[in-house]
């Protein structure tokens, strides 16, 4: 049985070696692949936030250099009227 053991050891240490790696050390696969999706999802969120504000400063141009979408807007969100009209607000049924 030592002939085997002499005769591979230093397969069986590569393979101590492997195991060791893979999930006992600190920098092991398994936190390295949990870490590597983490990464992945914060940078698909990033690129998200990116067109939001994007968006919303497209919006703010357009918003504050243009009289008429400023009535627009205001109109809508805010349901702001003229003195000579009436607002009626539909709620749809669900």
């Amino acid at each position: 049985m030592w002939q085997k053991i002499n005769r591979h050891k230093y397969l069986i240490v590569f393979g101590v070696f492997v195991i060791w790696m893979i999930f006992f050390d600190q920098n092991n696969l398994i936190d390295q692949y949990r870490l590597r999706s983490q990464l992945h999802d914060l940078k698909s969120e990033k690129a998200y936030y990116i067109r939001e504000m994007e968006k919303a400063q497209q919006e703010y141009d357009e918003l504050f250099t243009n009289q008429e979408s400023l009535e627009k807007f205001a109109r809508e969100k805010y349901l702001m009227k003229k003195d000579n009209e009436d607002i009626f607000v539909i709620v749809p049924e669900n």
